[in-house]
């Protein structure tokens, strides 16, 4: 009788955990969705006769912080290398948004010669810039960008490199004026390999995606320091963990992403931050700056050493072909 009495009460509790964990979890998912969605931008500010260019701004949280700015009323660039991807974008934007100055713009920033082609283009045919979203990022196998360049540096920071240094001139001349970098917490993990930028001695993808996030918060930290009594600020962020492609090259991170998306930011809530720094009215001199959730986060050592980040601006330089002073 007391083995039967035992065997009940065990298979009571089992029973009762089993009932109560789901309860506690569906009582409780509200608010993990709410801490998983991280801060949002309250500004109510309009960009009525602000000009704004998106890299990457066919999917993801480019596209979404391309649908809150047409929102406000900008005219906004879709830059990007798929045009049949990103005239479908901008499509479902300017018919939600009502903002037909939604444009698309051809750019491959695997490629310099696309690079310069887009900023003559650009400059021929618009006469500002207020906001400069580099925004476009890569996570793939080894392969090497048009120029020779390994792929993460080359789309992830020298690209955004040498597009930002081809258009500064018209964001000084349309002063005040931002430029936004997107960057990621993963910069904590990288260290620039100055003897093996192109990872051709040892190669990990994402380290090497590491690698370039923090070349993004050194090229921010030494580009503000640059651009000091100009009125153009420059500031990064990390987006958050966002359920985006950015991962579709790898079959086991897709894998995860789709299983745990519930604890992922969705792309509307990860735009967040790049939409703050884009428009926040508190920010209007505020540079050289790293955010997430929409407020100041922990910049790594290595991401504030300013020797390093003088030596990358340096060897980008270098690699590009371009005097920059």
């Amino acid at each position: 009788m007391e083995r039967a009495a035992a065997m009940v009460t065990c298979w009571g509790a089992a029973l009762g955990a089993a009932v109560s964990v789901p309860v506690l979890l569906l009582v409780a998912a509200p608010y993990i969705r709410r801490y998983v969605a991280g801060g949002q931008c309250k500004s109510t500010a309009r960009l009525e006769g602000k000009v704004v260019i998106i890299t990457g701004a066919n999917t993801g949280i480019g596209k979404e912080t391309a649908r809150d700015l047409a929102r406000r009323g900008a005219r906004v660039i879709v830059a990007c290398r798929d045009i049949a991807k990103a005239e479908a974008a901008a499509s479902e934007i300017r018919a939600e948004t009502g903002n037909q100055q939604v444009i698309v713009k051809k750019l491959d920033l695997a490629d310099t010669k696309s690079i310069r082609e887009f900023a003559e283009k650009f400059l021929a045919e618009e006469k500002e810039l207020h906001v400069l979203i580099n925004n476009a990022g890569m996570l793939c196998p080894y392969s090497k960008t048009a120029d020779g360049f390994e792929m993460h540096l080359g789309v992830n920071h020298l690209g955004h490199f040498l597009l930002t240094f081809l258009l500064l001139e018209c964001l000084k001349q349309s002063a005040p004026a931002r430029i936004v970098n997107v960057s990621s917490l993963a910069h904590h993990g990288g260290r620039i390999r100055f003897h093996d930028l192109h990872g051709e001695k040892s190669y990990n993808r994402g380290l090497a995606y590491c690698h370039s996030k923090l070349a993004n918060v050194l090229f921010t930290r030494e580009l503000a320091r640059r651009l000091q009594g100009t009125k153009v600020t420059a500031n990064a962020l990390h987006p958050g963990s966002v359920h985006s492609e950015l991962v579709r090259h790898s079959f086991v991170m897709t894998w995860l992403w789709k299983i745990f998306s519930f604890f992922l930011k969705t792309p509307q809530e990860g735009a967040q931050t790049s939409v703050y720094c884009a428009v926040a009215e508190e920010l209007d001199s505020v540079t050289g700056q790293y955010f997430s959730d929409c407020q100041p986060a922990y910049i790594s050592p290595r991401g504030r050493d300013d020797e390093t980040a003088k030596k990358l601006w340096s060897v980008s330089c270098e690699l590009l072909g371009i005097q920059w002073d």
